[in-house]
């Protein structure tokens, strides 16, 4: 037993303990390493898990960068194992799901700034593409924003009906479409822009109008309305 604590808190006294302090209250006090001891639960290898925070900070240099982090390279910093990597994969996935809501419940989509706005930090970083819709309501507020298709994309990987079910489902008036670019580039491709007129017709058939198709880089954006790529 003394062995096992010894792994999560060492010789550190009671007061400095991370999941001590978190309890304690005044959340906003703790240091961001006394936080990520707290989701990683306990050091791997005998390691003190506050040192094995603070490693990871200094791997990885910020927190966007962790939080877009492969699990196999988690898994190279000495302390963190397969439970570890998973908490911390998991708790990344929360806050930006956490982000995605509380910004989509106050936005009104006006331009493909809102889009980028909305979704750029959650995107930007990301190592594989994802199509994601942004629905809204007659107002064009949006009531929801989600993932349809992660993966290289293409005609056969996005199809119509997987893009438009959501906004089936939440009666949505109108989607906007998104995706990201892992190069940072955001220049729609030839496949981008057949796949996006294919998609245009599909929603007009159901009667759910396409508003847009936002292609997310590394802090830029295209939108395809305003390049007029597509004819919405």
């Amino acid at each position: 037993m003394v062995a096992a604590r010894e792994g999560w808190i060492g010789c550190i006294p009671e007061e400095d303990r991370p999941r001590e302090r978190v309890l304690a209250g005044n959340l906003e006090e703790r240091t961001t390493a006394e936080i990520l001891a707290v989701i990683l639960g306990r050091g791997g290898g005998g390691r003190n898990v506050l040192a094995v925070a603070h490693d990871l900070l200094s791997r990885f240099g910020d927190l966007r960068d962790l939080a877009h982090s492969d699990p196999d390279a988690l898994l190279e910093v000495r302390g963190i194992g397969p439970a570890q990597a998973a908490r911390l994969v998991a708790a990344c996935e929360l806050g930006r799901r956490l982000v995605r809501s509380s910004h989509a419940k106050r936005t009104q989509i006006r331009s493909p700034e809102d889009v980028a706005a909305l979704l750029m930090e959650s995107m930007r970083g990301l190592d594989r593409e994802q199509f994601r819709v942004v629905l809204v309501d007659s107002k064009n507020r949006v009531i929801g924003v989600e993932t349809v298709a992660v993966g290289t994309l293409n005609a056969s990987l996005v199809h119509p009906r997987e893009v438009l079910k959501p906004g089936i489902r939440k009666s949505a008036a109108a989607l906007v479409l998104v995706h990201n670019h892992p190069t940072g580039v955001a220049v729609a491709s030839d496949e981008d822009i057949r796949l996006t007129r294919r998609l245009v017709e599909a929603g007009r058939i159901v009667g759910i109008e396409i508003l847009d198709h936002v292609i997310i880089g590394d802090g830029s954006y295209e939108s395809m309305r305003e390049t007029e790529r597509v004819q919405f």
